[in-house]
């Protein structure tokens, strides 16, 4: 097949491999940490959670990022991303080790948001640092599939974080301080690993770094304007509509992991427990769509183009999510979890491309971060929706028809700018 030949060609980029070591010891520790979250707070045997109680914690954790995450764009443009990736791993090793005290000290709740607070903020820098040094790593012909590889290994390693955080639990005696813990070793193994890239490899240019925080953030309104001005000219229109598009799906697929939880807690299972096990079966079902995404992506949207899979995406979407959500049974609803992690994915590793094609390297931090930062509010906003919108078992159908409109709003928007 091409794409292993493709894949075998683009593993001999030495600078590449070590870039995708550091992504898969950092997004393997973000699946741990993920899942101590979710089991201490929707999962916990002592706590009654809400659609609306998901959709808090949502927003507290992911909201007050989103007012700050533009500003760390600019420092990516900067700061020498390998120390950025070098220094975020080491402090979320630390503020991981911070959440696991909490949670064997019992602290308020609020307390416990702050800390994964940071965490969260912290990594998603990171996440924006890893995609703005990709180009750096490899040359422009084999860039489609090492945003197929890299983003979907990624997500891989954090479903296999996952289920480890699971196995650590069973042996630790459902301890979520002790996965949190083990998070932290990860983050740590994920700064270690950075180590064996040059200073200089991952950018930007010498003559745009200014290692003094107060220097890289003096022009941030300036710079961020610039950003926005380099994003709307002609040439980077394509890059502009991918991400309205990738900001609608990601909104449909948070109202959809909102209404996945609910159903997993209280609908498909009468204990915490079991709902849990369910929730482990249907994420790993939705990576195998990723990695499904990964391997279909290079060869369709290198015939198709990155608009037109797009559009293939939100449209399989639109169609089979509510042919397989509205019975609101298990097995459907994991059919359903494989297609969401397919056409997710499929139109994400397309906008990554267009975006990094399209954007020049001076300005791809900023953009990445303001990318991260519509993810973000989309996905909040979503839980809001969601949280107004399902009853307390999670089973809505005016919530799942509402998505696949606007699915199918989307294809219809990226065909019509496609034939423009």
């Amino acid at each position: 097949m091409s794409v292993v030949r493709d894949l075998r060609v683009l593993l001999r980029f030495r600078d590449f491999r070590r870039l995708l070591v550091v992504r898969l010891f950092s997004q393997g520790a973000d699946g741990v940490y993920q899942t101590a979250l979710a089991t201490y707070v929707v999962f916990s045997p002592e706590k009654q959670t809400s659609a609306a109680a998901i959709a808090s914690a949502m927003a507290v954790l992911l909201l007050p990022y989103s007012l700050v995450g533009p500003f760390s764009g600019v420092l990516l443009d900067r700061w020498r991303r390998r120390q950025v990736l070098l220094y975020g791993s080491l402090l979320r090793t630390v503020l991981a080790s911070a959440t696991a005290l909490l949670i064997i000290s019992q602290v308020p709740d609020w307390l416990f948001y702050v800390s994964a607070l940071c965490v969260t903020a912290v990594n998603r820098f990171v996440l924006s640092g890893l995609s703005a040094a990709l180009p750096r790593v490899v040359d422009d012909e084999r860039l489609m599939i090492a945003n197929s590889l890299s983003p979907t290994a990624g997500t891989l390693a954090a479903t296999a974080g996952a289920g480890l955080a699971f196995l650590v639990r069973l042996v630790a005696w459902d301890s979520d301080a002790a996965v949190v813990l083990l998070g932290a070793v990860l983050y740590l193994c994920a700064g270690l690993a950075s180590l064996r890239m040059t200073r200089e490899l991952l950018g930007p240019d010498s003559s745009l770094v200014q290692p003094r925080v107060a220097a890289a953030l003096s022009g941030t309104v300036r710079d961020l304007a610039a950003g926005v001005r380099h994003l709307a000219t002609p040439p980077r229109r394509q890059a502009a509509w991918a991400l309205f598009a990738m900001t609608l799906m990601r909104f449909c697929y948070g109202a959809l992991l909102v209404m996945l939880l609910m159903l997993c807690r209280y609908a498909f299972s009468s204990q915490a427990s079991d709902g849990l096990a369910l929730l482990g079966l249907a994420l790993g079902t939705s990576a195998a769509g990723f990695f499904t995404a990964a391997v279909l992506t290079p060869w369709v949207a290198g015939r198709l183009g990155p608009d037109r899979w797009i559009v293939a995406c939100a449209g399989t979407a639109a169609l089979l999510v509510p042919a397989l959500g509205l019975p609101f049974a298990p097995t459907p609803m994991l059919l359903a979890a494989f297609v969401l992690g397919l056409t997710t994915q499929g139109a994400k590793i397309a906008t990554d491309t267009v975006v990094q094609t399209s954007v020049e390297d001076g300005f791809r931090g900023r953009i990445f971060s303001v990318y991260d930062v519509l993810f973000n509010v989309a996905f909040v906003g979503a839980a809001g929706v969601a949280a107004l919108i399902l009853p307390p078992d999670g089973r809505s159908a005016p919530l799942l028809v509402t998505v696949s409109v606007i699915y199918a709003a989307v294809a219809a928007t990226m065909a019509r700018f496609g034939r423009q």
